[in-house]
């Protein structure tokens, strides 16, 4: 299995509950590397009782948003109670196939083979920098939503924010509260829901939601937007556009708000850097001390190159919401997201991908010994 984050470790204790023999591979030095090294003030905006991995809910005194320390926290409390099987320092550069086996090949030259393989490394190991024109004559800073860490440095600093997801409200917001002047530009748009109703958790809303047929999902999303609108200021972002990729919405009121009170401006699309700052779509120019490109990420997918399909999103192509239409024997854990949240879906697919792995080996397992004894019963 590659990837020791929440994808991996529910991975690992499904397939240990079904009897499975495997090893986690993770390319840090400890368990959840990427969530530790998140920006210091990120809070899951979905709730603790849905977050939760399978079979260990969180303590009692975590609060109902778990802060990234509390979840990190989590992650290594869950590695330990259920003795999961990791081998850090463990950067996977390629995966092919040989004939009936996966060859891993990892950094260092070491190469490992497995007949099974789950990729369950998420998608915030992958970070995505969009190509932006002339950035190479811009004076100042360009660094992406990972790389940043906390608000202090940048007080009294013009910051231009990039993107229209979860990350980029957080930063936004917590700069412009540290005191530097924030800038938000928006490409296509975002849809804002509130992080909770009458002090629940939008996300359990959406669990629900999430049983219903697509085009009433999206009604609903729609109608849950429209009161933002209509309480919160959220018209000030405008409406995402048909982009399937794009599912997840603007959870919490957090950048409407600095919209609405001026501490933010917001921006519509970048189309060029310059000396000093950038140059908007619309022709006009902006100096800026730092860009942030809070543009998302994809799936770190690289060391299978191109010998697997992907899906129109960039996540890789799977028929049972887990396994690879290329073969039967890879599995993708933590590429389905929705209104329910993505951590409730990697203890979904966990359970999912365990109990089909168990279910295959079976087979093969009988189909071998059938084989075997074919000259004895002749």
């Amino acid at each position: 299995m590659i990837g020791a984050g929440p994808a991996g470790l529910a991975s690992s204790r499904e397939l240990a509950r079904a009897g499975i023999r495997h090893l986690v591979l993770e390319r840090g030095e400890t368990i959840g590397h990427t969530w530790v090294h998140l920006y210091d003030g990120l809070v899951l905006h979905t709730g603790k009782h849905l977050s939760a991995l399978p079979g260990m809910p969180f303590p009692s005194s975590t609060p109902l948003f778990p802060s990234r320390d509390d979840f990190v926290e989590y992650l290594r409390l869950y590695a330990r109670r259920f003795d999961v099987p990791v081998q850090t320092g463990a950067d996977v550069e390629s995966v092919t196939r040989s004939n009936e086996h996966w060859s891993v090949g990892l950094r260092g030259g070491v190469a490992m083979r497995s007949r099974v393989i789950i990729v369950a490394t998420g998608i915030v190991s992958n970070p995505h920098a969009p190509e932006i024109p002339h950035r190479e004559r811009f004076n100042g800073r360009v660094i992406h939503s990972v790389e940043y860490r906390r608000p202090e440095p940048f007080a009294g600093h013009h910051v231009l924010v990039v993107g229209a997801g979860n990350s980029s409200g957080e930063i936004a917001a917590e700069l412009a509260g540290a005191g530097a002047h924030v800038t938000v530009a928006i490409r296509s748009g975002a849809r804002v829901v509130p992080r909770e109703l009458l002090g629940v958790p939008i996300q359990y809303l959406g669990a629900v939601l999430d049983m219903l047929p697509a085009p009433i999902l999206r009604r609903a999303m729609r109608m849950t937007s429209a009161i933002s609108n209509r309480f919160r200021g959220a018209s000030a972002i405008p409406p995402p556009g048909d982009n399937p990729c794009a599912a997840v919405p603007l959870i919490g009121f957090h950048l409407t708000d600095g919209l609405k009170s001026g501490r933010i401006q917001l921006r519509r699309a970048l189309q060029e850097f310059t000396t000093d700052g950038v140059r908007f779509v619309d022709g006009s120019e902006q100096p800026f001390d730092t860009v942030i490109l809070a543009t998302g990420y994809r799936a770190a997918l690289g060391m299978f190159g191109s010998s697997i399909a992907l899906d129109r999103c960039g996540f890789g192509a799977r028929s049972n919401r887990v396994i690879s239409t290329d073969s039967p024997d890879l599995y993708f854990v933590g590429h389905n997201y929705g209104p329910a949240g993505g951590l409730r879906n990697i203890g979904r697919d966990a359970r999912l991908a365990a109990r089909l792995i168990a279910s295959r080996s079976r087979g093969i397992g009988r189909t071998h010994t059938q084989t075997q004894r074919q000259p004895s019963e002749r």
